[in-house]
């Protein structure tokens, strides 16, 4: 039986271990953690230890040899786990273990039952375990639902989410399926949120498409279809292999609200949401909002408040749930070979 020491009561600087050192914890996660007064990045490990020693010298804390050295670091409270996916469980349940909280990268693992145990352990332990599913917090998300709960669209029928870019790099951590690559994983769980978002948590997949890359071993695209048991539906496209697009429409019985850059604004930018009523648009442009930085700060709230945010552990619940019904229905579409609708010859060939 494995004994997990209580969490201390953190009234300083919540003192946080970076725990792999991924180009979004240096474009995003790092710097807005850095203008975080409630908290102070102690520690850096890394696969490569010239890595680690980079980005503590970019970023402050102390670059140690390994995983194992970090998670023991002195009066450690927290880790921002920015490993690949297929490696978030382990670490992740390493760290809950030795009593510390956790901000872990998107998805929170590769699989339902995995993020099931990690939840219910945090829960078990007072740890906070936080998805840094970050456009979550950004505050025209929030905006946005004011909007539909005032009816201002009538009753919203179905949600369509679109998020997809380019292809990456071929040597890139999303081309390896052992390290949980994909475009599902890494693209489909926005959208995929957004249906829950606005939705519930009752969604159930209808149907879905992915689209494979023998090359790679990886799914490089994907639709899906969802419904609720009252017949609202979502419609959804991810991927990378596209031009970029990021974006989702709330589609009513009198009007509609279609969002862009609703996953990756920048902190910088006004976002701009259309309102359509009756036929007629407007549009409303909202303030700026940091969500990296909002994440944070609601992460580090948590972890001195000793209890988790209300909602986001059912959020990765469901979305987990979703991630595993998508994986489990999707019909695999391979660039030259024949697409059967029905059970009947092609008449086309995908690709």
């Amino acid at each position: 039986m494995t004994v997990v020491p209580e969490p201390a009561p953190v009234a300083r600087p919540v003192r946080i271990g970076l725990l792999g050192c991924a180009d979004i914890a240096r474009r995003r996660t790092l710097p807005a953690l850095l203008r975080e007064p409630g908290a102070e990045l102690v520690a850096v490990a890394a696969r490569d230890p010239d890595r680690a020693k980079l980005f503590a010298g970019e970023f402050g804390g102390e670059a140690v040899p390994d995983y194992r050295s970090l998670l023991a670091f002195p009066d450690l409270d927290a880790v921002y786990i920015a490993l690949p996916a297929g490696l978030h469980h382990e670490w992740t349940l390493r760290a809950l273990r030795g009593g510390r909280h956790a901000l872990v990268e998107k998805p929170l693992t590769t699989r339902y039952r995995d993020t099931a145990e990690l939840l219910d352990l945090a829960q078990d332990c007072g740890l906070t375990l936080t998805e840094n599913l970050t456009f979550l917090r950004h505050g025209l998300h929030a905006t946005v639902a004011r909007l539909v709960d005032s009816g201002e669209i009538g009753q919203l029928r179905s949600v369509h989410g679109v998020f997809g870019f380019p292809p990456l790099h071929p040597g890139d951590v999303r081309y390896q399926p052992h390290l949980g690559g994909g475009a599902l994983l890494d693209a489909g769980v926005y959208p995929l949120s957004v249906a829950g978002l606005f939705l519930g948590p009752d969604l159930q997949v209808v149907a879905a498409t992915r689209t494979d890359d023998p090359e790679h071993g990886v799914d490089v695209a994907g639709s899906v279809l969802l419904a609720t048991p009252d017949g609202r539906t979502a419609q959804l496209d991810f991927g990378f292999q596209h031009a970029y697009r990021c974006e989702y429409t709330l589609w009513g019985s009198t009007g509609s609200i279609v969002v862009d850059r609703a996953f990756t604004p920048p902190a910088s930018r006004r976002p701009t949401v259309r309102l359509t009523r009756h036929d007629e648009p407007s549009d409303l442009v909202l303030p700026e909002d940091d969500q990296v930085a909002a994440t944070l700060r609601e992460f580090v709230t948590a972890v001195r408040a000793g209890r988790e945010v209300p909602g986001r552990a059912s959020q990765s619940r469901a979305l987990a749930r979703l991630v595993d019904q998508v994986r489990g229905r999707a019909r695999s579409l391979r660039p030259g070979e024949p697409v059967r609708l029905g059970g009947h010859e092609p008449t086309r060939r995908y690709g």
